[in-house]
């Protein structure tokens, strides 16, 4: 079982960036695709993005296609989402997620583990 630590959320303005980071403990996670969802007030939780296990294949929501780059260090046991051009509809929980499987998965129920979530807000 892989545990998941996400840090890095926070406030900021608008069109600024965060890297946003995924710590993976219990077993390393190489095996894993892995995912990035986000959940804003009153709004169902959504993909952003995905990588699969290898990280040669990714996958992005069209609302943050090219400004949101998800990559993965396996050597360290992380994830990271890189967020630029911020804008004030990206204010959500932010929500790292393994998958065991090779194939990136886009929808919730293909996730097999979950970190607790980290804030990011973006003001006008």
């Amino acid at each position: 079982q892989v545990q998941l630590v996400e840090s890095g959320g926070g406030l900021v303005q608008a069109g600024g960036s965060l890297r946003l980071s995924c710590a993976a403990s219990g077993r390393t996670f190489t095996n894993y695709a892995m995912g990035w969802f986000r959940q804003a007030p009153g709004k169902e939780r959504d993909i952003v993005a995905a990588i699969s296990w290898s990280g040669m294949s990714t996958y992005y929501a069209d609302s943050v296609k090219g400004r949101f780059t998800i990559a993965r260090d396996n050597a360290k046991n992380k994830v990271y989402l890189q967020m630029n051009d911020l804008q004030p509809e990206d204010t959500a929980g932010y929500y790292c997620a393994g998958r065991t499987a090779q194939a990136m998965g886009i929808t919730l129920d293909e996730y097999d583990y979950w970190g607790q979530g980290t804030q990011v807000t973006v003001s006008s």
